[in-house]
């Protein structure tokens, strides 16, 4: 072989090495553009830098619209596609939820359709269930899965939901957005309430809470949040619980609270029971004095937050008149439902049901 034969191959040798590792480094380079989070369970999931579909399970899809991030969605459940206003997120989504997957069953007994996740490959989940049911999903379809857990209006676990969720789906100027103004609220209406003494504030009972289903008069709830938020003197919370429970009447009789507040959407279970114990409502004082009003039900397919704190304002307004004399309930409800769910959002809730007013047991809302 010649010399200049032997050159030319040494330098094909040398040009086909260099492309090679040109591409392999390219390669390389983008099989690591991916980034590690840690979800509400501690768990470290790595997922790609840019996310563009995303499916949820549980009730995900609701902090999501939070998140402002719902157009991402590829999948949601058979819950989220209900389109009824007791799950305003379920409404104002409408549209584009109907045209999704479904990947789950959603509700109380979800069930998550792997298969079809498996085949609609979305970026990464976001699921709001159990730990078990957020590692089994991740090893079945192999698909990055984020657990996001927020358990009340104001709690911890609420803004670091919003934070993840920011993070991963990069809105954190949005999810920041929405963070500081329930914050605002969060101290709004404890800083209207805090210095008010005990004996100065009218004791309060809110019934007819649902829970597993739909509950009467004797369903309530023990450091019920919107009471909570504005130091309310309620008298469930006497009994040491919390959460939902079903108190004895006689014991509602004993207490005699100052106020009652009734979800209006179960008020036909209460007067079925007035038809049977009269004696019991009528001997009340607060029904005997017209001190009986609305709490729109704010739990259906996980938290509505949104209502949850406009329920608080409305609370607060009814409790503390003078505390509150410059809101009007319905005027925050929109405010905060503009500002959580991207549009007011009242009236669709009032026309079914759901709004503020007084009630009169027995009988219709006057």
């Amino acid at each position: 072989m010649n010399k200049k034969l032997m050159v030319l191959i040494s330098v094909l040798v040398l040009i086909l090495t260099g492309c090679t590792a040109v591409t392999s480094s390219s390669s390389s380079e983008q099989e690591s553009e991916t980034r590690m989070i840690t979800d509400a369970f501690g768990r470290q999931v790595e997922l790609p830098e840019k996310i563009e579909t995303v499916a949820a399970i549980g009730g995900a899809a609701r902090i999501l619209t939070y998140g402002g991030c719902a157009d991402k969605l590829v999948g949601v459940t058979d819950m989220d596609k209900k389109n009824v206003s007791a799950m305003p997120y379920s409404v104002v989504n409408a549209e584009h939820f109907a045209t999704l997957t479904s990947v789950g069953s959603g509700g109380s007994n979800d069930t998550c359709y792997i298969e079809e996740l498996v085949t609609l490959a979305p970026d990464v989940i976001f699921g709001m269930t159990d730990e078990d049911t957020i590692k089994n999903i991740a090893a079945k379809t192999g698909i990055p899965t984020i657990s996001i857990y927020p358990t009340d209006m104001f709690d911890e676990s609420f803004y670091s939901a919003l934070e993840l969720i920011g993070q991963v789906m990069d809105t954190q100027d949005h999810c920041s957005q929405v963070i500081n103004y329930v914050q605002d609220c969060q101290k709004d209406l404890a800083n209207r309430t805090k210095n008010i003494l005990d004996q100065d504030k009218p004791s309060v009972y809110t019934g007819a809470v649902s829970f597993r289903g739909a509950h009467g008069f004797e369903g309530t709830y023990a450091l019920y949040p919107p009471f909570t938020a504005i130091h309310a003197k309620n008298v469930v919370d006497e009994t040491g619980g919390s959460g939902a429970l079903l108190i004895d009447l006689e014991k509602v009789m004993e207490w005699d609270p100052d106020i009652i507040f009734l979800n209006p959407t179960n008020m036909n279970l209460v007067n079925e029971d007035y038809a049977k114990n009269k004696a019991f409502y009528d001997n009340l004082q607060a029904v005997q004095k017209g001190q009986v009003y609305a709490q729109i039900s704010y739990n259906y397919n996980w938290t509505n937050m949104e209502i949850a704190i406009a329920d608080a304002y409305y609370a607060g307004k009814i409790i503390y008149p003078e505390q509150f004399a410059d809101i009007d309930p319905i005027e925050k409800a929109e405010e905060i439902f503009t500002v959580m769910l991207g549009e007011p959002f009242y009236e669709e809730l009032a026309a079914d049901g759901y709004q503020f007013g007084k009630i009169t047991i027995g009988n219709s809302r006057e």
